[in-house]
């Protein structure tokens, strides 16, 4: 049986109807030329010629936006969980704490989220646009410009050999992927992607046995659920079902998860194949997400703002299935170049109209609350906190020392040669975190809590060698940290995923380098805190907030330790 020929994009979607606002970026200019028509006969065509300068600039202030200002539909929906009589305490204050931070980035001094993220760039380029063809290399050094020149922060490696690398000090090289449009004009998605969101990204090679609303259902249950909080929800959430090849699927839920694809068609044609999205099956997984009792971080309804659900063409042999995340830290922007100028997506730059009341602010942070002196001998740290149980929440005041992956590489490797742990990681806690630059007059650069899950395998051996025995980090850890606590006596601490420009802004008074300086961001550093928000989630019982059964309940709060005249510090 042969059908007859029929075409459409895999997405058919249009351009962009975001609200936009004009750049003063000047190299666009309209040209006419006679070229060869069908019937072989010269016709006048007009043509957009872009120079060089305006892929640069505009690229330069795409990623300056997304570093410190968030969508408003975005903020609208945390302001939503506050006024939702249905959300959890802990829903309402880490919305409330990421509104807060929100309203600190746009300063535009500290970065929204200490990782400020991969520069990725998707393009679609117009019929009638006229460049040298070096776009990619254009928009790659307004990458460079913005992280060299703002304070953002350096996360990508360069592969020197197979198992070496090196930072490249840039933030290059950006993901750039252009493709060509029917459609005139230029449009472009800027996104800066954390390695915590990103990392969330999986797929599945299922078969047909799922293609079945019931079986789905379950089946996305039990791989939503393995997504955890360390990526720092709510999330926007993208189910992507189907796909001519794994890549295309994941790069599909990609795109959904930024609500680029929000204009898909939502029912099918035979002849094509298209693409679609099914809101009725998206509400259906979104309910779903408000029953796994994970909430926003702590327990509750709100684990995700919104769920997309694209169902794509597949061989008959194969059915991808691709979930992916993006955080609190909901960075991409829309751009479009034509005939009028250089045009930017409208992102909210006053986040404040979307706090509460100060009564309504002082009621979701109130509570009881443990002070906790990190300046004393770690056996009184250890002691104090063993009197608290799973859940309680502690104000933390004094020395911690910072380290991620590659310095607890390089420690261990001193074990595996007999040597013992340095005497800091023994005599302080230590903060999974990696810095953004520091500002100039202040402190910190945007400093919040990493992926805690990352550091696991080191747990046991440094605590075997007494060190490593109060852990400060975000999201959720192993069993075999929680095993190690309670064999050895250690805590592992959780703080709220996202406020990192608050917590610069209000907790950390001092940073300095400590060791391995050459690993630049990912170096050791002594910081000083005061009343630094955290709560226990693993203790030296064996007790685990996340293996709780039921659904999961902090009692969260302000962890402003109260003065003797009834006032917070």
């Amino acid at each position: 049986m042969t059908g007859t020929f029929a075409y459409s994009p895999l997405l058919p979607t249009g351009r962009s109807t975001a609200r936009m606002r004009r750049l003063g970026i000047e190299g666009v200019s309209a040209v006419r030329a006679q070229v060869p028509g069908p019937d072989g006969t010269l016709q006048e065509q007009e043509f957009l010629r872009i120079e060089p300068e305006v892929f640069t600039q505009l690229a330069k202030e795409a990623f300056t936006e997304v570093s410190h200002f968030l969508r408003t539909d975005h903020l609208a929906s945390l302001r939503r969980i506050l006024d939702d009589p249905e959300a959890s305490a802990n829903d309402k204050y880490v919305a409330l704490d990421l509104l807060e931070n929100a309203v600190v980035s746009a300063g535009e001094v500290l970065p929204m989220c200490q990782d400020t993220g991969t520069a990725v760039i998707t393009g679609k380029r117009g019929a009638n646009v006229l460049t040298d063809g070096h776009d990619a290399e254009y928009l790659a050094r307004g990458v460079h410009a913005a992280y060299t020149e703002l304070n953002l922060r350096y996360s990508q490696l360069a592969p020197l050999s197979l198992f070496d690398e090196v930072n490249t000090g840039t933030n290059l090289p950006a993901q750039i992927d252009l493709s060509l449009d029917a459609k005139p004009g230029y449009e472009i998605l800027f996104m800066a992607k954390g390695g915590g969101s990103a990392n969330k990204s999986f797929l599945y090679q299922e078969t047909k046995a799922v293609l079945d609303e019931e079986r789905m259902l379950d089946f996305l249950a039990a791989k939503i659920s393995t997504l955890g909080t360390a990526a720092c929800p709510p999330y926007h959430l993208a189910v992507v079902i189907g796909g001519t090849t794994a890549e295309y699927a994941l790069k599909t839920a990609k795109l959904a998860s930024a609500h680029s694809l929000d204009d898909l068609p939502t029912s099918g044609d035979a002849r094509t194949g298209h693409g679609i999205r099914d809101p009725e099956f998206e509400q259906k997984v979104f309910e779903l997400t408000q029953n796994l009792g994970f909430g926003a971080q702590f327990g509750g309804k709100y684990f995700c703002h919104d769920v997309r659900v694209v169902r794509l063409p597949r061989h008959n042999g194969s059915l991808p299935v691709a979930l992916a995340v993006s955080c609190s830290a909901d960075r991409q922007v829309i751009a479009r170049i034509d005939a009028d100028g250089v045009f930017l997506e409208q992102l909210e730059h006053d986040p404040a109209q979307f706090l509460p009341a100060a009564r309504t602010a002082e009621e979701i942070e109130s509570g009881d609350v443990t002070r906790i002196d990190l300046d004393r001998p770690m056996d009184e740290i250890r002691a104090q906190l063993s009197e608290r149980e799973v859940g309680d929440r502690l104000s933390l005041t004094g020395t911690m020392i910072v380290a991620r992956d590659i310095a607890h590489a390089r420690l261990r490797a001193l074990l595996e040669k007999g040597e013992e742990l340095p005497a800091y990681f023994r005599d302080h806690p230590v903060y999974y975190a990696g810095p953004a630059k520091t500002p100039e007059g202040m402190p910190s650069g945007s400093f919040g809590p990493t992926t805690g899950a990352r550091m696991d395998t080191y747990v046991r051996d440094f605590q075997a060698a007494g060190g490593s025995f109060v852990m400060l980090a975000k999201g959720n850890r192993s069993r075999a940290v929680t095993d190690a606590c309670r064999e050895f006596g250690g805590f592992y601490l959780g703080s709220v995923g996202g406020p990192a420009a608050r917590l610069a802004a209000e907790c950390i008074t001092e940073v300095e380098v400590l060791d391995m300086e050459d690993l630049g961001m990912e170096a050791v550093w002594r910081i000083r805190v005061e009343d630094f928000p955290a709560f226990v989630v693993v203790d030296d019982k064996g007790h685990d907030f996340f293996d709780r059964t039921g659904v999961a309940a902090l009692g969260l709060g302000r962890t402003r330790t109260a003065a003797q005249d009834g006032t917070a510090l």
